[in-house]
């Protein structure tokens, strides 16, 4: 059995009505694109946060990509794919990319809902919580592999460090 051969589920709303909903109670700037499509824009410490949903019905999945503004030029592209695979060694959900086309990086998942499931308000809430919490923990690593020419290890390091007690 091929994926084709799946039936088409009705909902009672549209994934994407959860977010929007969502978005709204946050005062978060958002556009439904599309009905297939919603943007969110949430500022967050270091960055202004580009939120992407996608209702993908062709396998009931909800995809979200997370990006800020910071163009990797191509002579960082290494490093900064480098650091991108030790991130994503640390990650239990979701991955970063580097989106080719537009040379930005972005955080990227996806939450199946497969056989009709609905999405929860909880579901939602920890889908965008988890991509902007990656975005802010890890945005300061890419700038010092941008900005100060560090080598990915210690961009990230830098950014793991913990202080403890008080000074």
């Amino acid at each position: 059995m091929t994926y084709t051969d799946f039936d088409v589920i009705s909902r009672t709303e549209h994934p994407l009505d959860v977010l929007e909903r969502l978005a709204a109670s946050q005062d978060w700037a958002f556009d439904r694109d599309d009905d297939d499509e919603l943007s969110v824009t949430v500022g967050g410490s270091w960055a202004e946060y580009h939120v992407a949903f996608t209702w993908v019905p062709e396998v009931e999945a909800l995809h979200i990509a997370c990006g800020f503004d910071l163009k990797v030029p191509e002579r960082r592209r290494n490093e900064i794919m480098t650091l991108v695979s030790l991130i994503n060694e640390q990650l239990w959900l979701g991955h970063f990319d580097l989106w080719a086309s537009e040379s930005v990086v972005m955080y990227r998942h996806g939450l199946l809902l497969a056989g009709g499931a609905e999405p929860t308000q909880g579901q939602c809430e920890v889908l965008m919580t988890t991509a902007l919490e990656a975005c802010e923990r890890y945005y300061q690593a890419f700038q010092f592999v941008l900005w100060a020419g560090k080598p990915a290890r210690e961009a990230l390091d830098a950014v793991l460090f913990e202080t403890q007690g008080e000074a």
